[in-house]
Parts: structure tokens; C-alpha cells; sequence
């Protein structure tokens, strides 16, 4: 059965974790290499963990989280409350309308969607993180 192009498809769990999983890395200004280090899992299969291409074991995931101090249930929570918060915002049209103040937004058909993280440090720098939606 095909889905219509005017109802924005559901994000898929691994675009959804591994967009936790990058914000919060960022969040800490850590980078990829002390992450995967403290997690034990290779930089490149976090890199591509973070960016939705890869599914990952719940061991995996745990260690991920632990190395950023969170625990499993704190990242699946993040990634509940990240697919739950669109559901909560769409508009009439079918559009998924942004939250106040963070920078997000959401394409017609519901595919796309660019937030501004600013990174607190020294010096204010940006981030855009693309995330599928």
C-alpha cells in the first residue's frame, strides 16, 4: 500500500536516535574519536550511527549513551520525546510547524528538517545538523 505524498511519512528510529546521539555528543563539544573511544566502537560506525545510516544493537546503543553519561533509557526517551514533539505540532496543511525559538522546520512533505544548535563555549559558533524527519 503506498502512503500519500500529502501525509509526511513517520522518521525511522535510526534517523531518530542517531540524531540524539549527535546533539548531545555536540551539546558536550566532544568529538566523534573520544566518544567512540570511551564507547569502544569504532569512530566510523559512530559517525555513521549518528547520521541514521546504520542500525544498532541495543549493546551498542547502551554503550554509546553511557559514553556520553547518559543511560539507555535516557536516550530513548530523548528519541520518544523527538517523535513525539512533530506529532504535537502539525498544522492543518500537514505541515510540521516549528517550535518557538529553536530554529527547526519542517518540509511539506515532512522529509527534511535543519535546526540551528548554537555551542556554547568559547566564542559563540553554529551548528546546522540536518535531520530526517
Amino acid at each position: 500500500m503506498r502512503v500519500s505524498n500529502h501525509e509526511p511519512q513517520e522518521p525511522l528510529w535510526r534517523h531518530v536516535v542517531g540524531g540524539v546521539l549527535r546533539r548531545e555528543r555536540l551539546a558536550q563539544e566532544r568529538t566523534l574519536k573520544d566518544v567512540a573511544d570511551a564507547a569502544k566502537i569504532s569512530m566510523p560506525y559512530l559517525s555513521e550511527l549518528e547520521r541514521g545510516r546504520k542500525e544498532a544493537s541495543s549493546e551498542v546503543l547502551a554503550a554509546a549513551a553511557r559514553a556520553l553519561g547518559l543511560g539507555l533509557a535516557d536516550l530513548l526517551a530523548r528519541a520518544q520525546a523527538d517523535l513525539v514533539r512533530p506529532a504535537r505540532t502539525r498544522s492543518a496543511a500537514g505541515r510540521v510547524a516549528a517550535p518557538a525559538g529553536d530554529g527547526s522546520a519542517v518540509s511539506a512533505t515532512g522529509l527534511r528538517r535543519v535546526r540551528t544548535v548554537r555551542v556554547p563555549g568559547p566564542g559563540t559558533r553554529q551548528a546546522r545538523l540536518r535531520l530526517a524527519a
